[in-house]
């Protein structure tokens, strides 16, 4: 049997560098932050940090509308503060994984410069440019994520370029076979800076129709895992994942395996699909294409039995053999566990995401139970909660700064600098130095469970099964003769499990980390959003 790699073993952590730490004084986080707090990540017990886009970008969408794909934003640092982190990390047993945004470039990047100029400049066909229909209209009804028609109107050039989310993000034609190649160089310039994989943004928008056909309308207006206004109109089948980007897909993974002779390299992509077959198909037929597509479900299912077992019980069901699977609570474009489900049930979520078969990634600070910070709207920052209003799309109040102790400014930035976006009002308590010294702290019991899931085979790789229960969410890990059973109660009284044919056993780690005793599963109390990880003894 093939051993596990560093992806199936580890846990990856997502670090959004504006609101990690600021070493600079200017209110907003940068590399050398990120530097500065590698041995809190080594100590945390991570195995990879994903460090979103730091870029050089005019920031219209906060670093994933990019202007040079191969530099740093002198906003975040310089390549040598790059290297020195990947190097740092590296140092401590931490992977280096980088956002890699191949659907569309900032309105700002050279090339896009270049195709606007003319008709006939070389690159025109690098972006999607084209006419107004015969009678004035657009070229098709497509629309923006973010908000309006997909098309823009360029006065010099007389026609439109397409753009999926801003206008200021024009799309890359894929189907040019220069695009794809420099591209492709991008990847190479990371990989040869020794990055360890890559989070692909937004990537099932890179194949469109090669014909650009009017979308249908949605009969229900129903968006899928959440609602998006106006977008929610049309049914996407024509503006994204077209059949023909898995050879794109084939193509992206030969190039990490041509880089994984010393070891191995990684895609993780973004991919928001609630067609179970059509996500697992992005595996590839040969397992040939993303090393995982994200697995988004369980940030959008009710905190209730059925749901949550659902998703796992999907996710078991669709995935090729032989296929990695990976669960993610939280992001920067989705509100915070702790706010979804309430503090309370955070740790229980925690202890889920942490214990289930395949690869967990923790957004900063839900290992504290940071939550969302309400935004007055003369703080706002991102542009899709002002351009589509009334749908709560905004997400600034889950990229606020990280809550480093209860110093002005939670020890994010100097305390006469303010910061980027506002601190959460409970930073003095809920913060890394304060939850350090309490030994029932969410971050405590976030370090229990990556240092016990990390010694564990069977809690890290080993096999899954399903425990049916009414109330509670039960399920084993084994690795061979080695039996966990993890039972979290997700509801709000105390409950009692009745597995009798699992025998006893040792409770390891309980979310409210107060009881360590031998059981009998015949009649297992949890009380309310508890979670247990047991060692089965017989």
């Amino acid at each position: 049997m093939q051993q596990p790699v560093w992806w199936q073993r580890g846990v990856i952590y997502q670090i959004y560098p504006r609101s990690f730490k600021d070493s600079n004084g200017d209110g907003i986080g940068d590399l050398r932050g990120v530097i500065e707090k590698l041995d809190y990540l080594r100590d945390l017990g991570i195995d990879a940090i994903w460090v979103s886009p730091f870029y050089p970008s005019p920031m219209v969408d906060f670093g994933y509308d990019i202007s040079d794909f191969t530099a740093v934003d002198p906003m975040f640092g310089t390549l040598a503060d790059f290297d020195e982190l990947v190097e740092g990390a590296h140092a401590r047993d931490i992977r280096v994984i980088v956002d890699f945004v191949p659907n569309h470039t900032s309105d700002q990047h050279a090339w896009f410069i270049e195709s606007r100029s003319s008709r006939d400049n070389p690159k025109r066909d690098w972006y999607f440019w084209r006419d107004a229909k015969p009678d004035g209209n657009l070229p098709n009804n497509w629309l923006s994520v973010f908000g309006n028609v997909a098309w823009e109107w360029d006065e010099k050039t007389r026609q439109y370029y397409l753009h999926t989310f801003l206008k200021e993000q024009p799309d890359l034609n894929w189907r040019n076979p220069e695009v794809k190649a420099a591209m492709f160089d991008v990847l190479r310039f990371w990989l040869d800076r020794h990055v360890d994989g890559f989070r692909l943004d937004a990537v099932h928008y890179i194949m469109k129709h090669p014909d650009l056909p009017d979308n249908p309308p949605n009969p229900t207006r129903g968006s899928g895992f959440k609602p998006l206004g106006d977008y929610d109109s049309l049914l996407h089948v024509h503006d994204m994942a077209h059949d023909d980007i898995h050879g794109i897909f084939r193509e992206f993974r030969a190039l990490l395996n041509s880089y994984s002779t010393e070891r191995p390299r990684f895609s993780i992509g973004e991919i928001h699909m609630q067609d179970w077959g059509k996500w697992a198909s992005y595996y590839g037929a040969n397992l040939d294409e993303l090393h995982m597509p994200f697995n988004f479900s369980f940030m959008f299912a009710p905190w209730e039995v059925r749901a949550m077992q659902a998703v796992i019980d999907n996710l078991e069901t669709h995935i090729p053999a032989g296929a990695w699977p990976n669960f993610v609570l939280g992001n920067h474009d989705e509100h915070r566990i702790a706010s979804r489900v309430g503090r309370e049930r955070a740790p229980a979520a925690m202890m889920l995401l942490l214990t289930l078969r395949g690869t967990p990634t923790i957004y900063y600070g839900d290992e504290l139970g940071m939550e969302d910070v309400e935004i007055p709207p003369e703080l706002q920052q991102d542009p899709w909660g002002k351009n589509v209003a009334g749908f709560g799309l905004g997400r600034d109040p889950e990229r606020t700064p990280m809550q480093w102790d209860a110093s002005p400014n939670a020890g994010f930035c100097a305390k006469d600098i303010p910061p980027w976006l506002p601190l959460s009002p409970d930073y003095a308590l809920v913060n890394v130095e304060t939850q350090l010294r309490d030994p029932r702290s969410m971050l405590m019991l976030t370090r229990r469970l990556l240092a016990l899931r990390r010694a564990t085979p069977a809690l890290n790789v080993g096999a899954y099964r399903a425990v049916p229960h009414d109330t509670c969410l039960v399920f084993g890990r084994e690795d061979g003769h080695d039996r966990w059973l993890v039972a979290i109660n997700l509801t709000d009284e105390q409950t009692i499990v009745q597995i009798p044919e699992h025998g006893s056993g040792q409770i390891v780690i309980s979310t409210k980390l107060d009881r360590e005793e031998m059981v009998k599963l015949d009649a297992l109390i949890l009380r309310s959003h508890e979670g247990c990880i047991i060692h089965l003894t017989s």
